[in-house]
């Protein structure tokens, strides 16, 4: 996709696609969080340190009504998250310094951008097996006890539940260093399963749409009456970490989404390198990298280049896509 047709997407997208669902309930923020995050309404903007960056496309905050706040540190009755800490929290505060030393950026609105970039280098792309960011959401913090730092919906919109200087529990060994987004979609399967994959897709007279089961209602989508459909009408197959699998494409509107955020991220913080996973000859990379790759990376990569038993975004994440894109980004800025 061409650094033009990418910009006109950002811009058609960016006009009325938010409409806010039921908020849920809120719990109390930490003060200074608060106290750095005034609520807007369906902004553009993200948060690095305390500080706006604009992104350009549609974003709800942890403090927006209908936003999903990752500080929260209640326990759902009935619910027992596996991974909460003595505080509830499915998060760690601040950021351990590329040393991994004992010592934690300082404060949870501190604006040392330097000293973030110095410990965050990784960008990680998920995807959820969930559908859509509402349900991701509830299975991450109320179900698991997990979060990430940004949800991406099946028609664009970002949703972003922490500060991206706080440790995110997302990518194992991956977590200090990097900043995690989950893309929602129902996953990649084997051929043998595809049924999974059918219940979520129809065929029209213009190739196959996404559609939610009823029980989902409109599952918190927020752009009114979105139809959203693969970015490639095919079932993709390939294989990831040894298994062959089938996946539909991700949204168009993910795609921009993804690519605006990465840019946006890697102009605030210079280590996220605009680079993807890449062997000697140029091919994508679809495994796990060596421990010596893992260690020298820093860009953006997929859930399975951390994990052997991960498969996320799997073989339909386009990341020529995302590198095309990238490779004509815009220059972000601050507010």
């Amino acid at each position: 996709m061409s650094a033009s047709r990418w910009a006109a997407g950002l811009a058609l997208l960016a006009t009325g696609a938010c409409q806010s669902p039921p908020p849920l309930a809120p719990d109390a923020l930490d003060w200074a969080v608060r106290e750095a995050s005034a609520t807007i309404e369906c902004g553009e903007d993200i948060i690095i340190a305390g500080q706006r960056f604009a992104v350009g496309r549609p974003v709800v905050l942890w403090t927006d009504e209908g936003g999903y706040n990752a500080y929260q540190t209640s326990i759902r009755p009935g619910s027992e998250p596996a991974f909460v800490d003595a505080t509830g929290r499915r998060y760690s505060p601040g950021r351990q310094t590329p040393s991994q030393s004992s010592r934690t950026l300082a404060g949870p609105v501190s604006s040392d951008l330097a000293e973030l970039g110095r410990a965050v280098d990784q960008f990680v792309v998920h995807y959820d097996v969930c559908g859509i960011s509402r349900t991701c959401f509830e299975v991450l913090h109320h179900g698991r006890g997990l979060s990430v730092h940004f949800l991406l919906d099946i028609d664009g919109t970002i949703y972003q539940t922490l500060d991206v200087r706080e440790t995110a529990w997302h990518a194992t060994r991956s977590n200090a260093r990097s900043i995690g987004v989950e893309l929602a979609h129902i996953g990649a399967y084997p051929p043998s399963e595809r049924v999974a994959i059918e219940r979520w897709y129809a065929l029209d007279s213009e190739g196959p749409r996404i559609t939610l089961p009823e029980r989902l209602g409109d599952g918190g989508v927020r752009t009114p009456g979105f139809t959203g459909r693969p970015a490639r009408p095919e079932l993709i197959e390939g294989r990831i970490n040894g298994s062959w699998l089938v996946q539909y494409d991700f949204t168009p509107e993910q795609y921009d989404s993804l690519a605006a955020l990465a840019a946006t991220l890697s102009g605030a913080l210079p280590g996220i390198r605009l680079e993807v996973p890449r062997d000697p000859s140029g091919a994508i990379i679809q495994d796990t990298l060596s421990d010596e790759a893992w260690r020298s990376f820093a860009g953006l990569l997929g859930h399975h280049h951390i994990q052997t038993n991960k498969l996320d975004p799997g073989p339909a994440f386009d990341w020529e896509r995302l590198a095309e894109a990238l490779s004509g980004h815009f220059e972000p800025g601050t507010k």
